[in-house]
């Protein structure tokens, strides 16, 4: 115990050195830009005068491009506090994704705080109490630590498509809510202020929306994202999904994650008699389905290495070819700030899917707007808009950054390596889970939202990476088990330091020193 102790205080402080190498090091970064080559400018289609024509928009408020989880949850409750708003959606048929099934409790306390927590009722959504973790035949439990909230929070896993159809229902109950089906090809903008939109219906015909505030969140697919923000995408996996039946899990009501070989794999239930699984695929490159490559590397690589319950129906599963697949998108939220205009959800900020954390973010990014907005009466005066809403992106940080930071960590480290001291680091995190008390807690915690706090995550992630070192160098150490100490610290910096880097190390530990973080209301 005392190699806990000590691991926990050193923890501390190797993770304050952290924070001021990662300082000293980090550049200002270049001025956002603000200009209009890099956006979209407005579609023609085949009317007489050459431009799309005007919709008579009811003096609408707020366009919304894109009705998913995130854009669903911006309608209505903006909606709610009595704008206008126009939803214009692709395709308002239920969704069939293999993604965003899993909502952590964090997220569910977030539905509540928007008065949306029915949407996970009349769907057969599943209760998720933690995770399970499976390595090399041993596994461990580890719960959310749930004892101070509500019986009824806990996290919610489906089928994505129901709970959106809920979402939607939900909003156009709102009569100052409209949503319509259109595919949205450009931003319409005026010297250089977003004034509304250009869509598409299916016959073809194009149409122009405007408003005094257009939100867009169609996804991490985007045509519109590059416009309002850097475009640097990252895939460093793909998700193969697949819907086991007539099988339980190990644990009910438990998410499973098996640290396999090459990178992990994922169990949880989506309806009563639904389990998905989800196998991580890394590299730029999966393996065909035309082929049978990729059923051939499901039964001989990953088959193997799932529990012997779930093994007949993951047979099962791969042979009915009922196959699907997902890149798994790093997008950073690098925005270009920009007046009439406001990116949310997946089409501003993605990190690995693994911990399922992308309905919390967008969830804590909605209640951080609707509170920003709540004391506007006018959405006109663009210019003082933008300069307000900038606080969005600094108040959003500490969540968002916890999250997204845990998440590329996490996959990292749950992924074998031909490194030593990388697979020291990843016998040393399962090892860590299973002591249990503030040891599974406090990372749990971390994970499903319910206490994304920054400091804490770098300090649990040190406190792994040097319990690591201490199992290392018990009983006795030797020169060959100091060297692989000490590589496992450097591994773990350069796994953790980065991505705090990208995320902004002033803006996720420091916000309130970040002048935005000030700025009052318009005064119209």
């Amino acid at each position: 115990m005392q190699v806990l102790y000590g691991a926990v205080a050193g923890s501390i402080l190797l993770g304050f050195l952290g924070f001021c190498y990662v300082l000293a090091s980090s550049k200002r970064e270049a001025k956002r830009a603000s200009g209009g080559d890099a956006r979209s400018e407005a579609m023609v289609d085949g009317s007489v005068d050459g431009r799309p024509r005007s919709v008579d928009d009811g003096a609408t408020d707020v366009i919304v491009v894109g009705a998913g989880v995130a854009g669903a949850a911006i309608a209505y409750i903006l909606g709610k506090d009595g704008h206008r708003v126009r939803v214009i959606e692709r395709d308002l048929s239920e969704p069939d994704r293999i993604v965003g099934e899993l909502l952590q409790p964090g997220g569910y306390l977030k539905l509540i705080e928007l008065g949306l927590q029915d949407c996970v009722e009349e769907i057969d959504a599943q209760r998720v109490l933690g995770y399970a973790l499976f390595k090399d035949g041993r596994d461990t439990k580890v719960s959310y630590p749930l004892e101070n909230f509500s019986p009824d929070v806990s996290g919610r896993s489906f089928h994505n498509g129901r709970f959106i159809q809920r979402m939607r229902e939900k909003a156009v109950s709102l009569p100052n809510v409209k949503l319509e089906q259109g595919t949205v090809t450009s931003l319409l903008e005026e010297n250089g202020t977003v004034k509304g939109v250009v869509y598409r219906v299916k016959s073809g015909a194009e149409f122009k929306a405007c408003a005094p505030l257009t939100v867009v969140c169609d996804g991490c697919f985007s045509n519109l994202r590059k416009s309002l923000c850097h475009p640097n995408v990252d895939v460093p996996s793909y998700f193969v999904g697949l819907v086991l039946k007539n099988c339980e899990l190990p644990y009910p009501n438990y998410g499973h994650v098996i640290l396999a070989n090459p990178s992990p794999i994922l169990f949880y239930p989506i309806s009563s008699t639904e389990i998905r699984c989800l196998v991580d695929v890394p590299g730029p490159k999966l393996p065909s389905m035309a082929n049978g490559e990729m059923a051939n590397y499901l039964k001989t690589v990953v088959a193997p290495q799932v529990p012997p319950q779930l093994y007949d129906s993951f047979i099962s599963a791969v042979e009915s070819g009922s196959i699907r697949t997902m890149p798994n998108k790093s997008m950073p939220a690098s925005p270009y700030p920009t007046p009439g205009a406001l990116l949310m959800g997946d089409a501003f900020n993605m990190r690995h899917p693994l911990t399922g954390g992308g309905m919390t973010v967008a969830l804590s990014d909605i209640v951080v707007l609707r509170n920003l907005l709540k004391p506007l009466h006018d959405l006109n005066d663009s210019s003082s808009l933008c300069k307000y809403l900038e606080s969005f992106y600094t108040l959003r940080k500490p969540v968002a950054s916890t999250i997204n930071t845990l998440a590329g960590a996490l996959y990292k480290v749950f992924c074998a390596s031909s490194d030593e001291a990388r697979n020291e680091m990843r016998e040393a995190c399962f090892d860590y889970l299973s002591l249990g008390g503030v040891f599974s807690n406090g990372p749990v915690a971390l994970l499903s939202g319910l206490n994304p706090r920054p400091l804490s995550l770098v300090m649990h992630f040190f406190a792994v990476a040097i319990y690591g070192v201490g199992r290392l160098l018990l009983p006795f150490p030797s020169p060959k088990r100091l060297w692989i100490g000490a590589r496992l610290i450097s591994s773990a910096s350069s796994i953790i330091f980065p991505i705090i880097k990208a995320e902004g190390v002033r803006q996720m530990f420091f916000p309130a020193t970040v002048p935005a973080y000030y700025r009052a209301p318009p005064t119209k």
